[in-house]
């Protein structure tokens, strides 16, 4: 049974940094793409940032290009995804969704597994 656990979740103020872990189970990583998603209140899921297991290749979404790195142990089956520099605006509640599909798919439906979500809130 694949299980997905976030942590690292906050409530931080503007130019903080958070670093998200996303803890993987009955799966390899080596053969799954995981992917971070935000969801903000009425919003749809937007997808934030992707690594390959395969072969490491990563991407990001254009707006946190820059800001947050995406890293993975695969030997503890876990993706990190390090924030910095947060502003109001990634305010949302974080999952990490694992895919069987190669590279880094885009779309959500192509992700088969799904975390519970680890709420981030940036905040002055």
């Amino acid at each position: 049974q694949v299980q997905l656990v976030e942590s690292g979740g906050g409530l931080v103020q503007p130019g903080d940094s958070l670093r998200l872990s996303c803890v993987g189970s009955g799966f390899t990583l080596d053969y799954y793409a995981v992917a971070w998603f935000r969801q903000a209140p009425g919003k749809e899921y937007e997808g934030v940032s992707c690594i390959s297991g395969r072969d490491g290749s990563t991407n990001y979404v254009e707006g946190v290009k820059g800001r947050f790195t995406i890293s993975s142990d695969n030997g503890k089956n876990t993706v990190f995804l390090q924030m910095n520099n947060l502003n109001p605006e990634d305010t949302a509640v974080y999952y990490c969704a694992t895919s069987s599909m190669d590279g880094c798919p885009v779309e959500s439906y192509q992700y088969e597994f799904w975390g519970q979500g680890t709420q981030v809130t940036v905040s002055s």
